[in-house]
């Protein structure tokens, strides 16, 4: 499928008539998603490209409909109640834990293939990851598990630094716990001090940018939420406002513009999702499928950033890159 019919399907986020759904006779897969479609265009290529190879292509046999959440996670349950009650064939929430939650939550037949980044044997998605048991299996991609190490990487571009802010949404508090955890134990074996921002809006990241040059922050460090990453031209045009370098959970935000991104391949996560998607619309059961665990991991550096924050890479740090951008 080319890109310009991908961003004609990614504008199409309202459902069609059930009536007229079941008239062409074929499955429906309810996407949703917490960003928003320009931020993911790139994801949704790769679940619609191993959707292809398992065989499904939109329109012939099969219908996805689309519903972008772009950040609003207060809409999630509405959304996922419409889609549970209209019986689709399979919710597809790569990417956004919330939705899978409240999927799980709201149905126990309708097969939910996810994709999140904390255990979701802890979330109570599946029994093991083994055998998941029930009817949601998927990828986990250790967004969690990473950010320490993103949080070092930053430290060493940086190494001056000691003045560390950590950007958390409050609105999507599994995640926004699972950063203050995590970085709070990491910054204080790094030595650094850090304090906590809150944005669950566009004007409140501006909110947030402006107390950072308030108080002085040397770098930022953005929780691994999907709103930063759809917001992502936004962030990196403050953070170059600033002059502050920013460590982003998402490749997407340093093609834009951001300093460097460190975390697990997702664009491999929604691939997996759209194979598991077609197999479960061939009649595999998600009871059976193991949850995959990415074993792939991007740091990347926008060296052109770098230059302009006055920021010399080593060739060191360079050399573990995965991708320079110059």
């Amino acid at each position: 499928m080319r890109r310009r019919e991908f961003i004609t399907l990614l504008c199409g986020a309202t459902a069609w008539p059930v009536a007229a759904r079941a008239q062409q006779g074929m499955p429906i897969v309810a996407w949703v998603h917490s960003g928003s479609p320009d931020s993911n265009a790139r994801h949704l290529a790769a679940f619609w490209e191993s959707l292809n190879e398992t065989g499904f292509i939109q329109g012939q046999n099969l219908t996805v409909e689309y519903h972008w959440l772009n950040g609003k996670y207060d809409a999630v349950p509405s959304v996922i109640a419409d889609i549970v009650r209209r019986r689709v064939a399979v919710i597809a929430a790569p990417g956004s834990q919330p939705s899978a939650l409240a999927a799980k939550a709201q149905t126990t037949t309708i097969p939910i293939v996810f994709g999140v980044a904390e255990d979701p044997v802890k979330l109570g998605l599946v029994a093991n990851l083994a055998r998941p048991g029930g009817n949601a299996t998927g990828v986990n991609y250790f967004l969690s598990e990473v950010m320490a190490k993103r949080l070092e990487l930053l430290h060493e571009l940086v190494p001056k630094a000691v003045r560390f802010a950590v950007l958390v949404n409050p609105a999507n508090p599994s995640i926004a716990v699972a950063t203050l955890r995590e970085i709070p134990k990491a910054a204080s074996a790094l030595g650094l001090q850090v304090q906590v921002l809150n944005a669950s809006t566009s004007s409140e990241i501006e909110e947030a940018f402006a107390t950072l040059a308030r108080e002085r922050a040397e770098a930022l460090f953005l929780a691994p939420d999907v709103l930063f990453v759809s917001r992502g031209v936004q962030v990196a045009t403050l953070a170059a406002q600033l002059k502050i370098p920013v460590a982003y959970p998402a490749r997407e935000v340093v093609d834009v513009g951001g300093l460097m991104s460190y975390g697990a391949d997702v664009l491999g996560m929604f691939h997996q999702a759209g194979v598991y998607t077609g197999r479960i619309l061939k009649g595999a059961n998600p009871a059976d499928m193991p949850v995959t665990q990415s074993t792939k991991f991007e740091f990347v550096i926008n060296l052109r950033t770098a230059k302009a924050l006055g920021i010399e890479v080593p060739n060191s740090i360079q050399a573990l890159a995965t991708e320079l951008i110059e």
